[in-house]
């Protein structure tokens, strides 16, 4: 039995699987150790996650999370579940969760686009190489917070039809002066600006809405994904919510550049799943 967990900053979904099957799934709170100790990720593990594992033996983990790009951070994941869940753990990033779940053991470019935005490029084992996303102010093109980000800039300064910007105040209960403060003066702006990404969605079919999800589409895959090597020849994988609901749009946006969208999938468990159980066989 082996537990793999995929965790963000706001959820971890934790996996029992045995044999490649899930046995059980166990949602508990984000971790990340950035923005957490050691006490208070152990504290989440021992007050969510162990009472819900119900004794179950774990011959081994997998931990993939967001802020797991360094081995200090690493420790702080390992020292934090080691003590209540004593077997060997491995640690990686939600950039390599996306790479072994969309590519397994092939070579290929994975891609996640959710609130926020991330490429590599894999070669079957590692991550070769990656441009930074540089988060929603400087970069994280066609993330659900910057769609938000643009919907609310086309709005505030008059570039969609006056209809579908009073549908949108409407439908959302704002006001200019109140999408600034919440944009400038609430924290996490860019998570708020991720849940307008949805309005984008429900009216996709408005030509400027159309034209506003495309050209971020365009600008990910030129300001990221065209810069790796064979960018024209490898399969692109993508993960995340963004990516599986604006799939359509996505793929248009990659066939005008001449690059081919690959596997597009909501999230990464079951392709960890099927990863991990592939190489265990392969080991034996």
């Amino acid at each position: 039995m082996i537990l793999i967990a995929d965790s963000g900053s706001t959820k971890t979904e934790w996996c029992l699987a045995d044999q490649g099957r899930p046995v059980r799934t166990v949602v508990t709170a984000g971790i990340n150790p950035f923005f957490q100790t050691r006490e208070e990720i152990a504290g989440e593990i021992r007050d969510a996650l162990l009472p819900a594992l119900k004794g179950e033996r774990i011959d081994a983990i997998y931990f993939y999370g967001a802020g797991c790009a360094f081995p200090e951070k690493n420790r702080i994941v390992e020292e934090a579940i080691t003590p209540y869940i004593p077997a060997p753990i491995e640690v990686y990033s939600d950039l390599m969760a996306a790479a072994r779940a969309l590519c397994g053991s092939r070579p290929g470019i994975a891609c996640i686009l959710g609130t926020g935005s991330n490429s590599c490029l894999y070669d079957g084992t590692e991550i070769t190489e990656h441009i930074s996303p540089l988060g929603f102010i400087l970069g994280d093109e066609g993330s659900g917070a910057v769609l938000g980000k643009l919907l609310v800039g086309d709005c505030l300064k008059r570039q969609l039809p006056a209809p579908l910007v009073r549908k949108f105040m409407d439908q959302y209960e704002l006001t200019p002066a109140l999408l600034l403060e919440r944009v400038y003066k609430q924290p996490f702006p860019n998570r708020f600006l991720a849940t307008l990404s949805r309005f984008l969605l429900e009216n996709i079919t408005e030509q400027p809405i159309y034209n506003l999800v495309y050209t971020s589409f365009r600008s990910f895959f030129l300001r990221n994904v065209a810069l790796y090597p064979g960018a024209d020849t490898y399969p692109i994988h993508f993960v995340g919510s963004i990516a599986y609901y604006y799939q359509e749009v996505l793929k248009a946006a990659a066939l005008s550049l001449g690059l081919k969208v690959g596997t597009v999938v909501q999230a990464p468990m079951d392709g960890l799943i099927r990863y991990h159980f592939t190489n265990e066989e392969k080991n034996e």
